[in-house]
């Protein structure tokens, strides 16, 4: 394997593994930055021994039991022998890896379950909690967790920051918390989760539209979640939703990797399987009387699609009823968006441009892209297609991801042609 191909190998196993290794490691050392520092030690003691030896046949136990030495190391250096090597034993290293692997078992089995609780501590503010999941979980970078949140890179990047300091201060302990505890938190791990299904089901920058281990990571750990809590209405309806969001991935983009809008998607490439688990979860999210909460009420939503076998017959007005539903219950600008696309749907371009009105100078919308991109497709429908372009412009300079940029400009392009046979067709 040629140098570049062996570096290539080496930092895709790397991200495959990397979050699983930080939540072993945080269970070993009991701080999550150190954890991720040791995570570091191993990428580079990769860097520069695969190239010779090759790639191990278990990458990741590999990378795993050489940060551990290096934890141990670490430990040693700093004059702490007798306290942490009562944590991971006095013996030999070979001898006490496997107790150490042992001590990293929770009640579930799932170690990167336990660091989303952890991260999720109340310790933490809500939107620290989010952050620090996506980053060590997710891999997502400062700007990406800035995007999803629609705040400013800094901001998160110091918010991570004193995250992890505060977790280390305060010695929270590593373990999926039980009781009025995990009801506590919760909430908060179910957002989380949704917000890393999200940045794979659309990424928010970079040259693909899909991230699709995102969306398996955290169709994953909702799997889990509702065989760890069967009586917990949302887990289901968040588990739910992905599932139906999910169904969609073969026809969201074409073979050029443009995205193809909803009522355009061949619904014979939607994953029928994924949809039936979809509506089962909703089905039980329903019957535990979880039907009017926020993740129940968005997988109806994406339910209505699933079941409409073309998009005319889509039930738009249905649709737009559960947005009213939905903004009631959880109001915010982006719900307020997708509201005004349903109403757009439902009852004409026009309603939609009204109910944009009242929203579109709320903060949280001022660089988001899809504000312009929707009011450009309402004005398109509406046949203004001057001001339809100008918001297509404008949803393109917004836009981080290359695919999203090309698919508004093809937008503004179809303007164009729009306007140059509306005039070719007057005498």
């Amino acid at each position: 394997m040629a140098a570049r191909e062996t570096h290539e190998a080496i930092e895709t196993v790397f991200r495959i593994e990397r979050a699983r290794l930080i939540a072993g490691l945080v269970r070993l050392v009991r701080d999550v930055s150190l954890a991720e520092d040791l995570a570091q030690d191993a990428l580079l003691a990769a860097l520069s021994e695969w190239p010779g030896t090759g790639l191990p046949d278990r990458p990741g136990a590999w990378l795993m039991a050489t940060a551990k030495r290096r934890a141990i190391d670490r430990f040693r250096r700093d004059r702490m022998i007798a306290e942490k090597h009562a944590e991971i034993g006095r013996d030999s290293e070979a001898e006490t890896l496997p107790d150490v692997e042992a001590a990293m078992d929770d009640d579930i089995g799932d170690e990167l379950l336990s660091l989303i609780f952890t991260a999720c501590h109340p310790v933490l503010s809500r939107d620290a909690r989010a952050a620090l999941t996506l980053r060590l979980i997710g891999g997502l970078t400062t700007e990406e967790i800035g995007r999803a949140f629609l705040t400013g890179e800094a901001t998160i990047a110091q918010r991570i920051t004193r995250s992890k300091k505060t977790l280390a201060e305060r010695g929270v302990t590593y373990e999926v918390p039980r009781g009025a505890e995990r009801q506590e938190r919760l909430s908060s791990v179910l957002e989380v989760i949704y917000l890393i299904f999200n940045e794979g089901y659309a990424a928010t920058a970079g040259d693909e539209l899909i991230r699709p281990a995102l969306c398996t990571e955290a169709l994953r750990l909702g799997r889990i979640l509702a065989n760890l809590l069967p009586d917990e209405a949302e887990v289901f309806g968040l588990l739910a939703l992905m599932e139906l969001q999910s169904s969609r991935f073969a026809a969201r983009q074409g073979a050029d990797g443009m995205p193809i809008p909803l009522p355009e998607q061949n619904r014979g490439r939607w994953d029928h399987l994924a949809i039936r688990r979809g509506l089962d979860a909703l089905a039980r999210a329903q019957t535990l009387g979880g039907a009017n909460a926020p993740y129940a009420l968005q997988a109806a939503l994406a339910a209505c699609h699933a079941k409409a076998r073309t998009a005319s017959e889509t039930d738009w007005k249905t649709i737009a009823a559960l947005y009213g539903v939905l903004s009631e219950v959880m109001p915010s600008p982006i719900v307020g968006l997708n509201r005004a696309i349903a109403h757009s749907m439902a009852f004409g371009p026009e309603q939609g441009l009204r109910l944009l009105a009242e929203i579109e100078h709320e903060p949280a919308l001022r660089e988001y892209a899809p504000l312009p991109a929707a009011r450009g497709d309402f004005l398109y429908r509406a046949g203004r297609l001057d001001e339809a372009r100008l918001q297509f412009e404008r949803a393109a300079a917004l836009t981080h991801n290359e695919k999203e940029k090309a698919f508004f400009l093809k937008r503004i392009a179809a303007c164009d042609h729009q306007s140059g046979e509306a005039s070719g067709s007057n005498p």
